[in-house]
């Protein structure tokens, strides 16, 4: 508390890593939202002359390009590099990086966070600035710390000379004499609307710190239930004088204590005083859950609804997943914009065309749902390749695979797919209309040959719908 008090950005980064690391809870949100979108992309080529298309050499210069495209996006594997920026994101609140920008592919190269700022932004890139004292605060052999520097790209390279002639002057008043600004096309910040530089669940660990200790409090609780205590409570006569001496007791006690010594959870008290035990617990309230309640307001905390991890019931939560994907969403739209100025910066002629970088909305709650809606929508002619990218496969992948089985393997010829509207031409369409007129009124069925709409999956099912099929039985 008093780190996020006074902004440590340092060790909250290193509290988070260790609950990461340690706590099951903690982990599994994190790693729930880091997995939620499946960052399945793909590219559209703009067209703005006209005249390339007419042009059949250079409509085969523009197709060549495209392809060229693709495969350098390929090599980037763009699903495992958000994946992994996006994991860090979560966990540290923030991602700095410098890419790098090769003949076959796009590289990563991460910059240590604590040494890196953004103030400000240029063209919709955010500009990082790198503290240049880092190199001689963590590689003091100066050999050594030559060999680092030079596995940094050029950039920061003329940063650090520039540092050691002191030749970098502080922005503001207070501000420290090494920070210089990279190249906004190069470096890159990525981090989630509204959460800062924060790490996303840093509030969540004083509420997991609470859930431990009364998971110790009741592990002790079970302990204290287990154990058994005989009590030997000696005589006395009307008097109220000892029936029997000290020695005499002590040798009663060892006896029962010999006795039992194998017994687990037990042990002796022998006395000659009256025993009472008084009970301070509230049991006004025997059905409350004290652990239950501990763990729900972690997840209260998280704003991750409980039975997401833990359903104990067939209770839809799409309301609440909606609104986490709304959440990442925004981490969507920078990968977009840096892709998209990338690949735009490849491109020769952009006065005549140019590829867009886009990333579907397919998350791993919704991609199936999705890729039905887009095969709908190709059945109305709309684009044939979004159901199957929906699905995971990379575009590249689908024309080559579809070129190969056509016009290598002859496949369309042997494999006819069923008669509907985006595989048959207009004037079959007509003909097969005239053709059915007829059976126009047939009554609808289902696939097994009933009446009404399609049963729902067992996993859409309401939790009262199951009790009365339940009760029926």
């Amino acid at each position: 508390m008093r780190a996020i008090a006074e902004k440590d950005y340092h060790k909250i980064r290193v509290i988070s890593d260790f609950f990461y690391r340690t706590n099951g809870i903690y982990q599994r949100i994190v790693n729930y939202y880091a997995t939620m979108y499946r960052w399945d992309w793909y590219t559209i080529p703009t067209i703005f002359d006209d005249k390339i298309l007419e042009n059949e050499e250079k409509g085969k210069k523009v197709i060549n390009e495209f392809f060229k495209a693709l495969d350098y996006l390929d090599n980037t594997h763009i699903k495992k590099v958000c994946g992994d920026i996006t994991l860090k994101i979560i966990k540290y609140g923030v991602w700095y990086g410098y890419v790098i920008e090769g003949d076959n592919g796009i590289l990563f190269q991460e910059l240590p966070v604590d040494y890196c700022r953004s103030r400000y932004m240029v063209n919709n890139l955010p500009v990082v600035e790198f503290n240049m004292s880092y190199f001689d605060q963590h590689f003091h052999d100066i050999n050594y710390r030559m060999k680092v520097l030079k596995m940094f790209p050029k950039d920061i390279q003329r940063g650090y000379l520039l540092y050691k002639e002191r030749k970098l002057q502080p922005d503001f008043e207070g501000d420290m004499a090494c920070w210089y600004a990279l190249d906004p096309g190069a470096a890159v910040k990525f981090s989630l609307a509204g959460a800062g530089e924060l790490p996303l669940f840093i509030n969540v660990i004083p509420h997991l710190l609470d859930l431990d200790a009364a998971q110790d409090l009741d592990h002790r609780k079970q302990m204290q239930d287990l154990l058994k205590v005989i009590v030997q409570k000696l005589p006395i006569d009307k008097n109220g004088d000892l029936i029997f001496d000290v020695d005499e007791a002590r040798d009663i006690h060892n006896n029962a204590v010999a006795m039992l010594q194998h017994a687990i959870g037990t042990d002796v008290i022998t006395t000659f005083a009256d025993v009472d035990s008084l009970d301070l617990s509230d049991t006004s309230n025997v059905d409350t859950d004290d652990l239950e309640r501990e763990e729900r307001s972690v997840y209260n905390a998280a704003g991750v609804p409980k039975n997401l991890f833990n359903s104990d019931g067939n209770i839809a939560l799409t309301s609440s997943i909606l609104q986490d994907e709304g959440v990442m969403r925004d981490l969507k739209l920078q990968y977009e914009i840096l892709f998209d100025t990338i690949i735009q910066r490849r491109i020769k002629n952009k006065k005549k065309y140019t590829f867009r970088f886009y990333i579907l909305d397919t998350t791993q709650y919704n991609y199936k749902e999705l890729s039905k809606m887009y095969k709908e929508q190709m059945q109305i002619g709309f684009g044939k390749m979004f159901a199957q990218i929906a699905l995971g496969h990379s575009q590249n992948s689908i024309m080559s695979t579809a070129y190969f089985e056509n016009d290598v393997l002859g496949l369309s010829e042997v494999m006819i797919p069923p008669m509907m509207s985006s595989t048959i031409g207009s004037e079959d369409i007509q003909n097969l209309g005239k053709k059915n007129k007829t059976q126009a009124t047939e009554t609808q069925t289902t696939s097994e040959g009933q009446t009404g709409r399609p049963q729902k999956e067992e996993t859409e099912l309401s939790d009262k719908t199951i009790a009365n099929r339940e009760s029926q039985k």
